[in-house]
């Protein structure tokens, strides 16, 4: 934990000891978990560590990337061999995909970078098969990312904007160490690229996207570009989110740019999709002619809810509801 002492992780460089409870920008000392799950869909087992070191005006994990200024309380910290040792009991008992990395988001992770070699080095010390990864907004010093590249099996990175006004204007921080990141991790870490994603978001970030692509069609047009739909939340609540048509033309724009892979996920729909519309009309006999009930219900019904009406108490499912935690990301 010595680079806490005067950490420099991150582009602030704020020098402050983290450890002695100075706090710079990501206002966190030690690493400290807001939750840990197996996810299937990542092959992984996600941790997500408080405190980041921008302040964006989108971000819909803002009481976890906030901490500890919106007041609420979360796990703390686990020393780095009670995390593996938590992670293999549970990897053993997860009944989806097999578990390949174990993977670090927030916030932003890179502020906590010495903790999760602490983590690698005890994955190996307990002889487990599981890689590092790290979803990151990309604002790292130029010697963190070179650890970050000699450390990760799979590293997400998140350009947010390209120009310089507007990534100032959304995250609070320059855009040039994100660019300068990128392209070092494209040159030296391409293998341990999962994607390269930016979100959305209507009259700000939609009018990057193209020069985002062309940035990194420039450095290798196979790196993987995700482009995702922003949903209101944090300051922006009150911002549309895109279209479906809009995510479809973006991902055009971008493919013209040169990239040769491209996908979107979520949108923010104008009117009721015909799949829904569809099962509400199938579940009105359910509901007694309650058009109302029958598109309320429609919506579980979609996810896979079997029972109509609804009534959880009686349903065969209540230990693996189709309904719950249901990801929007996941379906277009």
């Amino acid at each position: 934990m010595e680079d806490l002492k005067s950490c420099r992780l991150c582009e602030w460089r704020c020098g402050v000891d983290r450890l002695q409870g100075e706090r710079g920008v990501c206002r966190v000392g030690r690493a400290e978990m807001a939750a840990t799950m197996c996810s299937g869909t990542l092959a992984s087992y996600i941790v997500t560590l408080l405190g980041c070191c921008y302040r964006c005006l989108h971000c819909n994990a803002y009481r976890i990337s906030q901490y500890p200024d919106p007041d609420w309380h979360y796990a703390g910290h686990l020393p780095a061999a009670v995390l593996v040792a938590n992670a293999r009991e549970r990897i053993a008992a997860y009944r989806g995909p097999r578990i390949r990395t174990i993977g670090f988001t927030g916030g932003d992770p890179i502020i906590h970078l010495p903790y999760i070699e602490e983590v690698a080095t005890e994955v190996k010390r307990q002889g487990l098969d599981l890689g590092i990864g790290i979803s990151t907004g990309g604002f790292s010093t130029p010697e963190a990312m070179e650890r970050i590249v000699d450390l990760c099996r799979v590293v997400t990175l998140e350009i947010k904007a390209w120009s310089d006004p507007v990534h100032r204007a959304l995250t609070g921080a320059p855009v040039a160490p994100v660019l300068r990141n990128a392209e070092h991790l494209v040159q030296e870490g391409r293998d341990r690229i999962r994607v390269f994603r930016t979100v959305v978001i209507p009259g700000m970030t939609d009018r990057e996207v193209g020069e985002i692509a062309a940035f990194i069609a420039s450095l290798d047009p196979t790196v993987p570009y995700r482009l995702i739909g922003f949903r209101p939340n944090n300051v922006l609540y009150y911002h549309p989110g895109p279209s479906r048509e809009q995510m479809e033309k973006l991902c055009t724009v971008c493919r013209d740019a040169g990239l040769k892979d491209v996908a979107w996920s979520g949108y923010y729909p104008e009117a009721v999709s015909d799949e829904v519309a569809g099962a509400a009309a199938r579940l009105i006999p359910a509901y007694e002619g309650d058009s109302v009930a029958a598109l309320t219900a429609a919506y579980a019904a979609v996810c896979g809810c079997p029972t109509h009406p609804r009534d959880c108490g009686e349903c065969l499912l209540r230990d693996r509801c189709p309904a719950t935690l249901r990801e929007p990301w996941r379906g277009r």
